[in-house]
């Protein structure tokens, strides 16, 4: 079998996240943005990936269209480990993170995706079997900022049946906001996104334990600071969560031995695609290390994301962004109901993109690789 075509796809669709749009990690969304990549072989089946993603998708694409996709025409898609390995060491001089390795993991979830369609298999099978049909999920809301509205959407992710709230907020009022609003049984975990030096998340740290933080996620810049982070966990009582910015395995393990993090959250579009993300979450285990995958955005890595959780031999968390879609290429597949997530049973990521809904919202042509 042969990879003939790579196609791209850049959809953006409005959104509704409950108020006013704010700033989220530095950055304004007035669209969720997905590159929807389309790996075709001369075989006949197609598989689907994603590659990261929102403001930086100009940048996946081009790198994926004028250098990683041409790489890859003419390759077997079956040979999936070895394919990755070449594949990185190729584009390595252009560097281990950013839009390449985007691009690297938009193919590489196509890949599994066609080798769970030849196999009849869902990739949950794949990757060793689902130990569960739903898998729990965490809602993941957007930064808001003002604690009325926090405390009020947050409340509503409850009465939705979550029973893991995330927040994205800097202040302590905001967090002691939705505290009170979800009550003392609901998990409540808070990501900043890298904004303070080690001195200023110490002190936020000790600020913030009233609330009763499950996690704290990302509080020291920058995140290759691994040391700092490591000093922030050892003085703290909170547990402290990273990982999405994180460039490949070895900056995993780098901070498990440095004793930086109690959760992992690789981003499988981010990481090099599923294939990367397995080796993290054996080197995680092997570290004890909780695994709980970042997953902000709305295509085929969340599918990927759902059948990674579910294949875990811990019953761990699936992240759900908060953002109502107008519409999805993927249907419902990806809501939460009651705090869960159905894993799909079909071949592969198991659903198969609405072209209807792609073409609606696609920004001009597809692009073509071959």
């Amino acid at each position: 079998m042969k990879i003939t075509t790579i196609a791209t796809h850049y959809v953006r669709i409005p959104f509704d996240m409950g108020a006013p749009k704010q700033e989220f990690a530095g950055l304004r969304f007035p669209t969720m943005d997905h590159l929807l990549v389309q790996v075709e072989t001369d075989a006949g089946i197609t598989g689907w990936g994603e590659a990261f993603g929102h403001s930086i998708i100009p940048a996946t694409r081009a790198a994926l269209e004028t250098y990683v996709g041409p790489w890859f025409i003419g390759k077997d898609p079956t040979d999936i480990n070895a394919l990755h390995r070449e594949a990185a060491q190729a584009f390595h001089i252009f560097g281990r993170n950013g839009p390449v390795v985007y691009a690297h993991s938009g193919i590489d979830i196509a890949l599994w995706d066609i080798a769970g369609k030849r196999a009849g298999l869902p990739l949950s099978d794949l990757l060793g079997g689902a130990r569960r049909r739903h898998v729990r999920a965490y809602a993941s809301l957007m930064r808001y900022a003002t604690p009325k509205t926090v405390g009020r959407i947050a409340g509503e992710m409850v009465a939705r049946g979550f029973r893991h709230v995330k927040l994205h907020e800097h202040s302590i009022d905001a967090v002691k906001a939705a505290r009170e609003a979800v009550g003392v049984d609901v998990a409540l975990m808070n990501d900043v996104n890298c904004p303070w030096s080690v001195a200023q998340a110490l002190e936020m740290e000790r600020a913030l334990r009233p609330s009763r933080l499950h996690w704290l996620e990302e509080p020291v810049w920058p995140p290759e600071d691994h040391v700092g982070l490591a000093r922030v966990r050892s003085a703290g009582t909170t547990p402290i969560a990273a990982g999405e910015n994180a460039a490949g395995l070895h900056d995993f393990i780098d901070m498990f031995q440095k004793g930086s993090i109690d959760i992992a959250q690789p981003s499988v579009t981010k990481i090099g695609g599923i294939t990367e993300l397995r080796k993290i979450a054996a080197a995680a285990e092997a570290h004890a290390i909780e695994l709980v995958p970042h997953c902000a955005y709305f295509g085929p890595g969340n599918l990927a994301s759902i059948h990674l959780v579910a294949a875990l031999p811990t019953d761990t968390l699936l992240e759900n962004i908060y953002a109502n879609l107008e519409a999805s290429p993927f249907g419902t597949a990806m809501l939460a109901k009651e705090g869960k997530v159905e894993v799909p049973s079909g071949p592969g990521l198991g659903i198969e993109p609405d072209m209807q809904v792609v073409e609606k919202y696609r920004q001009g042509p597809a692009g073509t690789v071959r």
